[in-house]
Order: C-alpha cells, then structure tokens, then sequence
C-alpha cells in the first residue's frame, strides 16, 4: 500500500468475502471527490468510502446485524490477497460503552461437508425448520434422491455434471438460489440468503467430485475476487484453497436423518 497509494478491500462478510467500493489508502494519500489518488496529509492509513453507499462502519452494523451507536473503534484482522486487502471484523468498541462487543468468526462459513459442517450452516437450516417445520427434511430428502444417481452402487451411466442442478430446488428453501448455468467461466452466479441477514452473491463451480476443482482455482480476470463455491457430490479435494467453499449434496443428504420430512409431494 505504501507504494500503491490505496489498495483496493474485500469485507469479509458472516457468509465469507464479498467486493467492495472501499479502498485501504495510506498516510500521505487521500481520494478526492472524483475518486482519483492524489496527495494527502491525514497522517496515519485509514479506509476510504470510495464510491460505496455507507461507510465502512455502517456497511459491517448491517452485514453483522450489530445494534445503533456510534463506533469508537472497529477491530479488524487484514490479509493480502490477489493485491486485495481482506478485510475481517473481529469487534467493535462503541462510544461510551466500556466493553468491546466481539464479532463471532465462523471458519469456512458456506462449507458442508462429511468431515465439516459450518456452524452457519447448522443455524440456518434450523433457523428455516422453525419458520417452516418439516421444510428442511422434505428438502434433504429431495437432495438424497438427486445424489443417489451419482454415487456407487446406484450411480446412473453417462450421467453429466449439470444434473447436480436437479438440487436447485430443495437448495432454495434452504437459502441458496442458484443462478443460470452458463459453462463459461464459473458455472453459476448463486445468491445466499441465510437467516435474515443481506443476500451474498458468489461464484458457485458445479462438480461431480471436488476433486476435479483445479483451474479455477486461480481467479477469472483482475477484477474477481478468489471466492468461490464448490458444489458437488462428494468431495475429495484434499487442499482447497483458502476462500473456496463446498457443499457437498452427500453430506447434506446424510444430515437429513436430523430433520423429519413434511409430507409435501
């Protein structure tokens, strides 16, 4: 950043990173009314509004649901990425209040899988059964009937990647809408909705095996963040990446003997 000037930064949101219009500008540097990097005496490295709607401040009140007051520090936790500040909320301190509220992290919070299940992920599921009871049951039971045709001993021959898709919609009323799929680049722009917490828009790469997630794991063009959600129906990947997620239909199948299913058709 020093060299830079401003470096551009990724809020790490409760459902993982997400872009912003905010930029990291160091000391001697300040954004003027046009948005351009020109000289600055402010005196220490701050984060500018850029062209974003609210304040970085606001922007983490409403992503983390934190109640009104003024902030009189925000604690946060930066890494360096792709020449992008990541940029995670750890707590904040209000003005006139004598204790820091910590802002709970959540590891991998879109992944669900056999040997990981992100808490987030179990809140939302019961967050939606309490809404609608047997909802979440009927739609892993849907997920099961859709993965079956993938995994031995009943797995169908010849059968392609997109079929996968035939979980979109048990996966709706779980909280992820998955957008058109395209084939060009990742697979589907996919909307998280989870709680009653802002939409999350994020790259979802359909596989049958996570396994076969490799060239993608260097991001598409300058401007996209590496975040990313693997879909697919067991998931082998032994390193993936950090900021990639995965959902894995098997293990969401597995998890429905904690749901009862309605008796929805």
């Amino acid at each position: 950043m020093r060299k830079k000037g401003a470096v551009s930064v990724a809020l790490v949101t409760p459902y993982g990173a997400t872009k912003s219009d905010y930029f990291a500008v160091s000391a001697d540097r300040k954004l003027d009314s046009t948005q351009r990097l020109v000289p600055g005496n402010v005196g220490h490295d701050r984060v500018q509004q850029g062209n974003a709607a609210e304040s970085i401040g606001e922007s983490i009140r409403i992503w983390y649901q934190l109640s009104p007051g003024d902030f009189e520090r925000i604690n946060v936790d930066l890494e360096i990425r792709d020449d992008v500040f990541y940029l995670t909320p750890l707590g904040v301190k209000y003005v006139n209040r004598s204790k820091t509220t910590v802002i709970p992290r959540v590891d991998r919070p879109l992944t669900f899988t056999s040997t990981y299940a992100s808490p987030f992920w179990i809140e939302q599921m019961v967050y939606v059964n309490k809404r609608e009871p047997g909802i979440v049951g009927w739609a892993l039971a849907e997920i099961c009937r859709v993965v079956k045709d993938h995994l031995p001993p009943s797995r169908l021959a010849h059968i392609q990647e997109p079929d996968l898709l035939r979980a979109s919609g048990p996966l709706k009323h779980l909280g992820v809408i998955l957008g058109g799929y395209v084939g060009k680049g990742y697979d589907c722009a996919t909307e998280f909705r989870f709680r009653n917490l802002p939409a999350y828009l994020v790259p979802v790469e359909i596989k049958r095996d996570s396994a076969g997630f490799v060239y993608q794991q260097k991001k598409y063009g300058k401007a996209e963040l590496s975040r990313a959600v693997v879909l697919c129906a067991i998931h082998k990947h032994k390193q993936m990446p950090l900021h990639i997620d995965v959902i894995e239909l098997g293990a969401l199948c597995a998890h429905s003997q904690k749901f009862p299913a309605s008796g929805r058709v």
